[in-house]
């Protein structure tokens, strides 16, 4: 028999992409006789590649960026063109995760390989030969601790994010018999057809993993935001705590990361210089994400808003900040500093405005737009959780502490006595405001229509425009729905058609995505 793991995460192809490297050892990894051999490999073959600057963004890529499609299916983004120039590429790439289509990995209807899938799988690949190898190793134990803890902390992550893309959302009435994905922990091939995981196995992993990294980084020498740290693995339990529904757990991990040193950004001092141009632009604002931003915690992987035509999304040109974003920054009193100057603004006489997320300064060192840990959503996970254990003016002081940075001097207000439901809606809504386009809202939209106390869904409406490039005008062509969570089967991503084929009935089949019909709303 074949073995499923050769062809899921298959070893020969995890040796043979980093040959340039590994030829100096040997294809099983006999000459790493140090820890510094294994650090290197390491860093090349577990940790997310950052891609080149002139990295295509799209479907099927082995060294692209990584699940960027995760923020366009939302709702805070819509699509502003495509059309007969490369203007409309990157909508034709992402067009059916977009539309949430029957089978996303689809382009110009013909099948992409999964990259992602197979990408997170490598890694975790990766990372379990890593930590088999330590075992042989007696050299330098401080590093070899290190090293396995990074180890242990990116084979959680992943398992997480794999969790998060390709089942259903962690619902604790039903984590013990809802699927989740395959787990592997061993270095070694197995003659056998690997099945689904359930969630609750798949989270009970992703948490053992993530506190022995705690137990191991402790102490350690962290160097980098680009290496896994004591307080990133702290940062990362309190999300998986959160989405859990493990508030005492959240707290827990959030106060060990406050006490880690990090800072808020006070927005009054970091945006002071930004001047809109003649048109209200602003292109040389300031970053307020970037590596060594006090704030920011963890990094890898790429960031795919950076360095495109206009300041615009992702050129992800084709896509713009939906107006139901927009709205959120005038929701709570005060001029909100995240409006105009961090996302950004850009119009001209031949376009409509718009709003994009601002570019990251790569003076100041670039990171992530999927896999970022920061400051803001470690106060975000604590106030939620505080809010649902009836702490709520514990609540309400850090909603305060994190706006009174955001809001510009002389125009905040204090926020009301909110309590109950309406206090999680105002830390959801914060949430919302803070993290966007760093690969939380479509995981938080889940999460929240399976709450156990305060269930929110809604229907999502993407609108589809073409541009017509002789009249250069967008034309109007109809809009899909995404219904509630409820009726809705489209929240979770398909395995790869290729897996479930080869695993022949042992990997239970995606639940089917409806075609959807366009309709007219204007």
């Amino acid at each position: 028999m074949k073995s499923y793991i050769s062809y899921l995460i298959p070893l020969l192809f995890f040796f043979s992409s980093c040959d340039s490297f590994l030829e100096e050892y040997s294809q099983d990894l006999t000459y790493a006789k140090t820890a510094a051999d294994l650090d290197e490999i390491l860093i090349g073959d577990g940790y997310m590649k950052v891609p080149e600057n002139n990295a295509g963004i799209g479907l099927g890529s082995s060294d692209g960026y990584y699940f960027p499609w995760l923020h366009v299916m939302d709702d805070d983004i819509t699509q502003i063109n495509t059309g007969g120039t490369w203007i409309g590429t990157v909508f034709t790439e992402f067009a059916n995760f977009y539309l949430w289509s029957e089978y996303p990995y689809t382009r110009e209807g013909e099948e992409v390989e999964d990259s992602d899938w197979k990408r997170l799988y490598k890694h975790i690949s990766a990372v379990n030969v890593i930590l088999s190898k330590t075992e042989e190793m007696h050299d330098q134990p401080e590093k070899l601790e290190r090293i396995k803890g990074e180890c242990y902390f990116l084979r959680g992550m992943y398992y997480f994010y794999l969790a998060n893309i390709y089942a259903k959302p962690y619902a604790k009435a039903s984590a013990a018999t809802d699927l989740g994905v395959p787990v592997k922990t061993t270095e070694y091939i197995e003659d056998v057809y690997f099945k689904r995981n359930t969630l609750q196995e798949t989270y009970a992993r992703v948490i053992e993993d993530l506190t022995e990294a705690t137990r191991l980084l402790k102490g350690k020498e962290h160097k980098t935001v680009y290496r896994a740290g004591f307080y990133a693995a702290h940062a990362l339990l309190s999300r998986v705590y959160l989405y859990m529904e493990e508030y005492e757990k959240v707290l827990a991990s959030t106060d060990t990361v406050l006490q880690g040193g990090y800072t808020l950004l006070d927005y009054n001092q970091r945006l002071a210089l930004v001047v809109p141009d003649q048109y209200g632009n602003i292109r040389d604002g300031v970053s307020v994400t970037y590596k060594d931003s006090p704030e920011t915690i963890f990094s890898q992987g790429g960031y795919c808003f950076a360095g495109q035509y206009n300041m615009s999304v992702m050129d992800m040109s084709n896509f713009n900040v939906s107006d139901d974003l927009i709205g959120m920054y005038s929701r709570e009193p005060g001029n909100d500093l995240r409006f105009g100057s961090w996302l950004g603004i850009y119009k001209d006489p031949y376009n409509p405005l718009y709003l994009v997320k601002k570019l990251v300064d790569t003076r100041d060192g670039m990171v992530s737009s999927e896999c970022l840990l920061r400051l803001p959503e470690v106060l975000l996970n604590k106030a939620e959780a505080l809010a649902m254990l009836s702490r709520e003016d514990e609540a309400r002081d850090l909603i305060e502490e994190l706006r009174v940075k955001r809001v510009k001097q002389g125009t905040y207000v204090a926020l009301d006595k909110r309590a109950g439901e309406k206090l999680v809606e105002l830390i959801r809504d914060e949430r919302r405001r803070e993290l966007c386009f760093e690969g939380h809202r479509w995981f938080d939209l889940r999460r929240y229509a399976v709450h156990s106390r305060y269930p929110y869904s809604k229907p999502i409406i993407h609108d589809q425009y073409f541009y017509n490039n002789t009249t250069w005008q967008l034309e109007y062509l109809g809009s899909y729905r995404l219904n509630e969570y409820a009726s809705e089967p489209a929240y979770v991503i398909p395995i790869p058609r290729s897996v479930i084929e080869f695993n022949k009935g042992n990997m239970v089949d995606n639940t089917a995505r409806p075609q959807r019909e366009m309709f007219k709303r204007f």
